[in-house]
């Protein structure tokens, strides 16, 4: 008996004769306006509203005149609800084993059906509907991820990546549907063993390289099949996020290949489209190799295609937005692969990025990301000199004077925006030579000096915003004395609280005081806001002990002292 029936009986009553009123109403009940009987022994009673209603569980109210049970009896009857079994068993080993046995009997009598029966398709129709029915039962295994080693153990897994390349595509995507469903993270992180075994098969398959064989003929504007690429990229979302090494096997099978065809193809954005955008962004994002991959299947001009597409146009939805931002992201972490800055200056990357900061479009924000990217570190030295050519200067100081609003439709933050402008600037001093830099050099000079004030008001401003931080970590540090402190983790706080952007706006003013009327302005404002080389001097050193990069150890080495250099001249 379920709450519903529990709370709403009653014991039965005799029926009584209806009044003379209700036998009217019920020979009228379509004219509820009608005047009232002339003279009636006594008038109706009157229906109370509470008696009418139904509660929010959708078990009818009791009528007030039958005796009320109370809360304590109420809260026990819920209470044997909410834990008493649940109908249908909970699987076990031997329902496990029971279901894989007819699930490959149905296998092999499709099997069978086809062979005899190549050319008459209803005649092996019963046998395929038998065999997704049977696939459809194996749902249950994902309610019980400790059994994984025993649905591996019987050759679970091996038979239905064998499904994957079944002549009818409903098939293979009922295949891709449960494997999304069994590699759901949280039924994953359910049990570590049952984890462990399962992943381990799929990879001892070769699933990835299936699964991308099966995206290649799955028709998307059939809506079953287009799900059945959505959930195929979920399987690979579900696998890296439990085990990121798995990103790099997944590409080298032909992820990455499908999905820059995918991206290229001529068709409506759609969700699928936004996934694959997601997909590609997570695939570079950590892994070397991948980026590196990605730039050897002219993954750069692919990116760059895309987003051209809002060059003078931004996107026309949300969702259209987000995967812009996708593209956007990707483009940044495949520039963190050397082998990639030269196909993006090839690829024209630089002149698209410049144009987009012009157009003053969403991909604004995008596109300083990238050049910040693209322009950074020793390998940015040709994008910096190529940035200066194709007259960029021009483009990236008025955003330097002035930081545009931030909009809802504009992400980057004011801290965030000039982050990236002053990091440009800092790469451009550090990789240009010759003519390139003189030209850089010279705007400092312009219109009175005034980027030269400008640089210094952002010095004030970051100075102020890390002296803030440094007063709320000792206030942090004196309420928890007891805990043991971690240089690294103050150090990165501080870094995000404006250090890394003080950092870099006292690097250009270290750089560009190498002229001494620009030394003599920079000593006059700071001066005027009592102000201290003192001060810029220490964070410069405090930057120079703490430069690093672990692949490029002669490069770090170069960096602290071309830096001390410009200490002891400043």
């Amino acid at each position: 008996m379920d709450v519903g029936e529990l709370l709403s009986f009653k014991p039965e009553q005799t029926p009584k004769r209806p009044s003379d009123f209700e036998r009217d109403q019920q020979n009228d009940d379509d004219d509820e306006h009608s005047p009232e009987p002339a003279a009636r022994s006594q008038p109706p009673k009157k229906v109370n509203r509470t008696e009418q209603s139904v509660s929010a569980r959708g078990i009818p109210a009791l009528p007030t005149n039958e005796p009320q049970i109370s809360e304590e009896e109420r809260l026990n009857i819920l209470k044997f609800v909410e834990t008493e079994e649940p109908d249908g068993e909970v699987l076990d080993e031997g329902g496990l084993k029971r279901m894989l046995l007819l699930f490959e009997k149905r296998v092999l009598k499709n099997q069978e059906m086809r062979i005899k029966f190549p050319d008459s398709a209803e005649k092996f129709m019963e046998s395929e509907i038998e065999l997704n029915d049977a696939i459809q039962e194996l749902h249950a295994v994902a309610t019980v991820p400790d059994l994984y080693p025993l649905l591996v153990e019987l050759n679970g897994v091996a038979s239905l990546l064998d499904l994957l390349s079944h002549q009818n595509s409903d098939i293979s995507v009922a295949v891709v549907n449960l494997l999304q469903e069994l590699t759901d993270v949280d039924i994953l992180h359910e049990s570590l063993d049952g984890t462990e075994t399962l992943i381990e098969a799929l990879r001892n398959q070769q699933a990835a390289g299936l699964l991308v064989q099966n995206l290649e003929r799955l028709d998307e504007s059939v809506k079953e099949e287009a799900d059945g690429v959505h959930n195929t990229l979920a399987i690979f979302e579900n696998l890296i996020e439990v085990k990121a090494d798995i990103a790099k096997e997944v590409a080298e099978q032909g992820l990455l290949q499908w999905i820059l065809k995918r991206l290229r193809a001529k068709m409506p954005f759609d969700a699928n489209k936004l996934y694959c955008s997601e997909m590609l962004s997570i695939l570079v994002q950590d892994t070397n190799a991948n980026r590196i991959t990605l730039g050897n299947i002219d993954g750069i001009d692919v990116l760059l295609q895309q987003l051209a597409a809002y060059k003078r146009h931004d996107p026309s939805s949300a969702e259209e937005q987000e995967f812009m931002e996708n593209l956007f992201n990707s483009l940044c972490s495949a520039l963190m692969a050397k082998e990639n800055r030269e196909k993006f200056l090839k690829g024209e990357g630089l002149q698209l990025m410049n144009l987009m900061l012009r157009e003053k479009k969403l991909s604004r924000n995008g596109s300083l990301k990238v050049l910040d990217h693209a322009m950074a570190g020793p390998d940015g030295r040709d994008n910096c000199n190529k940035f200066v050519d194709i007259l960029g200067l021009r483009t990236i100081f008025p955003l330097f004077m002035k930081t545009p609003k931030r909009s809802k439709k504009r992400l980057l933050s004011t801290d965030e925006h000039e982050e990236h402008i002053v990091s440009i600037i800092a790469s451009m001093l550090r990789n240009c030579k010759g003519s390139q830099r003189q030209r850089l050099l010279s705007k400092f000079t312009e219109n009175d000096f005034e980027k030269v004030e400008r640089l210094m008001e952002l010095h004030r401003k970051y100075l102020d915003k890390v002296e803030a931080m440094d007063r709320e970590i000792d206030q942090e540090l004196r309420n928890n004395e007891d805990e043991e402190q971690d240089d690294d983790m103050v150090y990165v706080k501080r870094l995000s609280g404006g250090l890394f952007t003080l950092q870099l706006v006292d690097y250009v003013i270290l750089e560009i005081s190498c002229t001494d009327v620009v030394k003599q302005r920079v000593l006059k404002i700071l001066n005027l806001h009592n102000g201290s080389m003192k001060m810029i001097r220490n964070v410069m050193r405090e930057y120079a002990g703490n430069l690093g990069d672990a692949n490029d150890s002669d490069w770090r080495e170069q960096e602290q002292s071309h830096i001390l250099q410009l200490i002891d001249r400043f």
